[in-house]
């Protein structure tokens, strides 16, 4: 029965092509306008881990004290940790893995003598980062803790970067000049791109890379600055290398794998216990103040997700509802002024049943329609939102071919819900008083 049903609705909405291009247009502009804010949102609140995020852990020790200018109940907590937390943090080793990280440019001279030099974004990073981070390899594997132990002069490539300097081919065991010393490529990335970049939100966390990872005991050996952000108090960095390590200053990323829940708490009560031991050492002034989040938590506390994007979802779908109200009202008048037919259709034995299922398949095929004017307008809100959205956030205006499913399943899906009142009513007619006005 569904397909004669079906083909009734298309006669139907060829009946009355402006009253059905008003449901059509109606439902097409509440998708489109919802869609592209929630296409966005999906994008950018999405968990770029899904498999572990919940046994990694960010922690987080107050350096800097109370700020006197913060608002009240704010949670003001330096996002990385310096050099010498980091270290001691690594020492205790209390979790599963564990892994102090950092960014560097460095320049970098291709194996080819006819390609000129360039400038690398470079990984600084402990053995522990791939197996906590599930990082896939297409050639060769990651160090381990003997490289980390001796700074080895070794180097782990993405797969763009191992196409860009060795035509994608199997480099393991090739060197490559960093700097001004020799490495062994020792592995390659096949691809992996986590969205947004979890383990380090600087600059550009969604479409920001890295292209080499080496280890960091080998980069604090050959003093590579970082090229993220590096905060200081007031008595600054010091006076060159060791004294940035051995300063206040926070520039230091650290993950930790925590896969119970009493190894989460304690880690917890560790960094208290270690900040107040730094607190009775004399070097900080203020009572202890810590924080161990989990991915989503992370993300959440960096605001990841703007808030105008969570602002601008809820009111588009604010939009979804009224052009629903609008296509209820359209549908109402289409089913009522059909009274007649439906009328003839009872007398002749159709069932209220019948009745209602013909509506609702009408009102489901306006729905697929609606939905697929929708995703084209919803590709037209992504390209216009790319003209005002940040550099680093433009990536999210992607429409995948999730996004157009769901389109289309939640335009069929609202515009049946809108139908039900209108098809109820059609229902409603009572043959012997309109085969009267016939």
């Amino acid at each position: 029965m569904f397909g004669y049903y079906f083909k009734l609705a298309l006669r139907s909405l060829r009946r009355n092509l402006v009253l059905t291009g008003l449901m059509v247009i109606a439902i097409g502009v509440g998708i489109g306008a919802s869609m592209t804010m929630l296409t966005i949102y999906r994008a950018a609140s999405g968990d770029p881990i899904p498999q572990k995020s919940a046994v990694l852990f960010v922690p987080q020790i107050d350096n800097f004290g109370p700020q006197p200018n913060a608002p009240p109940n704010q949670d003001f907590l330096p996002q990385d940790l310096t050099y010498m937390d980091a270290m001691a943090l690594m020492r205790a080793h209390l979790g599963l893995r564990q892994a102090a990280m950092y960014a560097t440019t460095q320049s970098i001279t291709p194996p080819n003598a006819a390609q000129d030099p360039l400038e690398g974004y470079v990984r600084a990073t402990y053995s522990d980062f791939f197996s906590m981070f599930d990082v896939p390899f297409e050639y060769g594997g990651p160090w381990g803790k003997a490289e980390d132990d001796t700074h080895a002069s070794v180097v782990v490539l993405t797969r763009p970067f191992n196409d860009l300097l060795f035509d994608g081919m199997n480099s393991v065991g090739r060197m490559l000049t960093i700097g001004d010393k020799p490495y062994r490529v020792i592995g390659v990335l096949d691809d992996w791109h986590p969205s947004p970049r979890f383990y380090d939100l600087g600059q550009d966390s969604f479409t920001g890379t890295d292209q080499l990872f080496l280890p960091f005991t080998r980069a604090i050996d050959q003093q590579m600055s970082t090229s993220g952000n590096l905060n200081c108090d007031r008595a600054g960095p010091g006076s060159g290398w060791d004294g940035l390590l051995h300063s206040n200053c926070i520039w230091i990323h650290f993950w930790v794998e925590l896969s119970t829940a009493s190894g989460v708490s304690k880690y917890r009560t560790f960094l208290h216990d270690y900040a107040a031991a730094q607190r009775q050492s004399g070097r900080f002034n203020w009572p202890p103040h810590v924080a161990l989040r989990d991915v989503v938590e992370w993300l959440t506390y960096n605001h990841v997700v703007p808030v105008a994007v969570g602002t601008l979802t809820s009111v588009s779908f604010a939009i979804l509802f009224v052009c629903l109200i609008n296509a209820t009202g359209l549908m109402l008048a289409k089913f009522m002024a059909r009274s007649g037919g439906v009328g003839v259709r009872r007398a002749l034995g159709a069932t209220r049943p019948a009745i209602f299922a013909q509506c609702l398949v009408e009102a489901g095929v306006i729905g697929l329609v609606g939905g697929l004017v929708g995703v084209g307008l919803t590709k037209i809100g992504l390209v216009s939102c790319r003209s005002v959205l940040p550099p680093d956030l433009s990536i999210l205006t992607r429409l995948q071919g999730a996004d157009v499913l769901i389109a289309v399943a939640v335009a069929i899906a609202v515009t049946l819900v809108a139908g039900l009142y209108p098809t109820w009513r059609a229902t409603q007619v009572h043959p012997a008083a309109q085969l009267k006005t016939l």
